[in-house]
């Protein structure tokens, strides 16, 4: 029988002690929190400890917190989320590490812990330009390779930076500046207590 989020919880913080920098049960799911440096291995621990062997990495992406909470919100701008499965013994975990640098944010790559991880830390690094020490192949895995910025960056403009299109007299596919003028759009919001004939 799978153990319960709480018990769960319990057990990483008797398993990792002061590598959990914070964390707790949400939605009856286990989150921890560490520190960039710890990341990697708190990563082996939690795959190698007996009493929790997460054997699977089902998914790890980036998060940008700019614009959370209005702003309002302090601490580091970009984190990286782990979600955790152990098969064997059936109980699952988030991991949560805040990069340490909004300029260049950096954590250790988990590759060799879970192969698995390889695309989605090649994700994180194209949408949110966070990259991952010591990936063998840390490139572009879905926008093009010419393309500048990070497109799920809160602070990245919604028409883009650079448009491309086929040019008759070239005959080939050129990059040129946006030529969208950027605009607001916000869709019409009807309030009337009787809209539709309703009363």
């Amino acid at each position: 029988m799978p153990l319960t989020a709480e018990s769960l919880f319990s057990r990483l913080q008797d398993v990792l002690g002061d590598r959990i920098a914070g964390g707790g049960v949400a939605l009856n799911e286990a989150t921890i929190e560490v520190r960039p440096q710890d990341w990697h291995v708190v990563a082996l621990t939690l795959r190698d400890d007996p009493n929790l062997a997460f054997d699977t990495l089902i998914d790890l992406c980036g998060v940008d917190y700019q614009a959370y909470k209005d702003g309002l919100r302090e601490g580091p701008r970009f984190a990286v989320v782990a979600h955790l499965l152990s098969v064997t013994k059936n109980h699952r975990v988030r991991v949560r590490a805040l990069c340490a640098s909004d300029e260049l944010p950096m954590l250790a790559s988990l590759i060799e812990v879970w192969p698995s991880v390889n695309w989605f830390e090649r994700e994180a690094f194209d949408l949110y330009g966070i990259v991952f020490e010591n990936h063998p192949d840390l490139r572009r895995i879905l926008t093009d390779y010419g393309f500048i910025g990070h497109p799920f960056r809160k602070d990245f403009p919604l028409s883009g930076q650079v448009e491309m299109r086929y040019d008759p007299e070239l005959k080939r596919v050129i990059y040129q500046p946006v030529s969208i003028a950027p605009r607001e759009v916000t869709p019409r919001i009807v309030r009337a207590e009787n809209y539709g004939g309703v009363e």
